[in-house]
């Protein structure tokens, strides 16, 4: 089935506010916006490993560049959900995109300076900071507009599967972009040509947004402040039901006991998982001792494996193992740090990419079970400041979990992974006693 012919059926009758919808959305072409964000974002990532150690560039000061994105994000993305609601959402999914396409270009631009040998590698890397930022800054606009244009347009019995299905579009997109990056490593400006290949990509889907994408006013439905998109794994963002939820009481803290248990599960889970992703790519290089560009490219297989089986996880396992928000953080716990164990000494790539796709199954059961857990032990009136808590958790640890885990990877190749598992491990007591069965 079509996912428009999917859309085209999410009209509503109901009478009740929350039931009162709009056109049904071109959900197609959102679905390729939140597509091309995540495709371009992690085609970029798997490639930069292996372009900083070609220049010479301190592997802590590429781990730096995610980490200052991420934090950029982390607090941009929430205002742009914000906005989208008073200003209109057309434009902030515009304003998203040509973010996107801007960063990535100015990226692609600074590092092929550096390998021309225009720029000293370490201005032009740092240049490559500054542009990364530009893509925290305004890429985050998109996500949370194009997420509320969705909610706005479908029934409250659609919406759920609806902003699931849209959701999974930074899943798909882990998987396509570092799947294609190899690809288009072009003659000339070598390791950074996927970053211009993308960004031209990028503009032609701003060109076909913005003829395609009808204006709209603001509405009843919010968008959910998508955290960071991770590296190698599911997206992070808010729990779906966030995008449709009206946060009716005060801010909720941390510490609120009813969440607090989940709110630890998703900080030890989440910078494991950052640990593990920002890593991978020098593992590769270092263990199969391969040149640049080809290191590059096995990068993108482990990537695009851990990929597969996060969407496996979420797509084919959950759904029909049924199991409860305990049960996926617990056993999701166990894989992901057998996994781990398993990568910090693989030393092939059939090894590596088994070993970190198996760690990757296990964060696609833990990840959903926190933002679900963490939904169920709160009421509805509630959920709009759960979703912005477990969005806060999300985006936090793609800001420190790349520093710590590369900071450790530079002692021992193996250390990220061992501390990863380590903390999973000693999180097991707790989730077993506190988690409600």
């Amino acid at each position: 089935m079509a996912i428009d012919n999917f859309m085209a059926g999410t009209r509503s009758n109901g009478t009740t506010p929350d039931d009162a919808v709009g056109a049904p959305p071109p959900f197609a072409l959102l679905f390729l916006v939140m597509l091309t964000i995540a495709a371009g974002n992690t085609a970029l990532q798997s490639v930069l490993p292996a372009l900083g150690r070609s220049l010479g560039v301190p592997d802590n000061a590429v781990a730096a560049a995610f980490s200052v994105s991420a934090l950029v994000w982390v607090i941009s993305a929430p205002y742009w959900a914000s906005r989208s609601d008073r200003h209109g959402r057309r434009r902030m999914v515009l304003l998203g995109l040509f973010g996107f396409c801007s960063s990535v270009f100015l990226c692609g631009a600074f590092l092929a300076a550096g390998i021309l040998g225009w720029l000293n590698p370490l201005l032009a890397f740092g240049c490559f900071v500054v542009a990364r930022m530009l893509y925290g800054t305004f890429g985050a606009a998109a996500p949370p507009a194009a997420q509320a244009i969705v909610a706005a347009g479908t029934s409250h019995e659609e919406r759920t599967r609806a902003l699931t299905l849209l959701a999974s579009a930074f899943g798909l997109g882990t998987i396509l972009g570092p799947a294609l990056a190899p690809f288009f490593v072009l003659p000339v400006v070598g390791l950074s040509g996927p970053a211009f290949v993308f960004s031209l990509f990028g503009l032609f889907i701003l060109a076909l947004t913005a003829r395609l994408l009808p204006e709209d006013g603001a509405g009843h439905a919010r968008g959910a402040a998508t955290s960071y998109p991770s590296i190698g794994g599911e997206p992070t963002g808010a729990s779906v039901r966030a995008a449709t939820a009206e946060d009716r009481g005060k801010p909720m803290k941390l510490t609120d006991p009813r969440i607090l248990p989940w709110m630890l599960v998703g900080l030890v889970a989440g910078h494991a998982q950052a640990m593990a992703g920002q890593t991978i790519g020098f593992l590769v290089i270092d263990r199969l001792h391969l040149p640049a560009v080809q290191a590059a490219a096995e990068t993108g297989v482990v990537l695009m494996v851990g990929a597969g089986a996060s969407l496996l996880a979420q797509w084919g396992l959950i759904p029909n193992l049924k199991l409860n928000p305990r049960q996926l953080a617990i056993y999701g716990a166990v894989i992901a740090a057998a996994g781990c164990v398993l990568t910090g000494f693989a030393q092939s790539l059939h090894m590596l990419a088994v070993a970190y796709g198996l760690a990757s199954l296990g964060f696609g059961f833990v990840r959903p079970g926190f933002t679900a857990g963490a939904s169920l032990a709160v009421g509805m009136g509630e959920q709009g400041a759960v979703a912005g808590r477990t969005t806060s958790v999300n985006g936090a640890v793609f800001v420190l979990g790349p520093s710590i885990g590369v900071g450790l990877y530079q002692l021992w190749g193996s250390l990220p992974y061992l501390v990863a598992a380590a903390g999973l491990v000693l999180m097991l007591p707790y989730l077993w006693t506190r988690l409600e069965r």
